[in-house]
């Protein structure tokens, strides 16, 4: 079951920074994530998201370009159309991203200038996630960790809304 991890900033960068150092753990071994996304609201008041294709996204489109070039090789324009059809398909099946409304109601609470990191975690070195966010200053608006993690967290991202221990 994948862990849910959404923080909140004041800062238009810091999400970005988060997400590119949750990435570089990625690449270590330490942690492993299904999905992430950053949203950004500059001084006007637009949102700007950044949500990278997750792995079912990666695996539907390999599946679809296979399913296309069979078919191609068989009934050649039909198999384009089918091929395509069928990555589709098979994405939107295998879909386990993020919740679209959610992300939208979190981006309308972001004051201007503020921006958010949506974190789907599989697993994770604990100790080495939160070292990472030892640097941050934000709020966890919603998670699904347990709560000893969640304080745990609150207290890494010295989040004020919870008293750290």
């Amino acid at each position: 079951m994948s862990s849910l991890v959404v923080i909140t900033f004041n800062n238009p960068d810091e999400a970005h920074d988060v997400r590119r150092q949750m990435r570089e753990l990625e690449k270590e071994g330490l942690v492993k994530m299904e999905d992430a996304a950053v949203i950004r609201k500059d001084e006007h008041g637009k949102i700007h998201i950044v949500n990278e294709a997750d792995k079912t996204v990666v695996t539907g489109a390999m599946a679809g370009g296979l399913l296309g070039l069979l078919l191609f090789m068989l009934f050649p324009i039909a198999g384009i159309a089918l091929g395509a059809a069928g990555g589709a398909l098979v994405g939107a099946s295998m879909d386990k991203g993020l919740d679209k409304k959610f992300v939208k109601q979190v981006s309308e609470e972001l004051p201007p200038n503020g921006s958010a990191i949506f974190l789907l975690i599989n697993e994770a070195n604990v100790t080495a996630a939160l070292g990472a966010l030892r640097q941050h200053t934000g709020k966890v608006y919603q998670t699904n960790l347990d709560p000893e993690v969640e304080e745990q967290l609150r207290a890494a991202v010295h989040d004020p809304s919870k008293p750290a221990f």
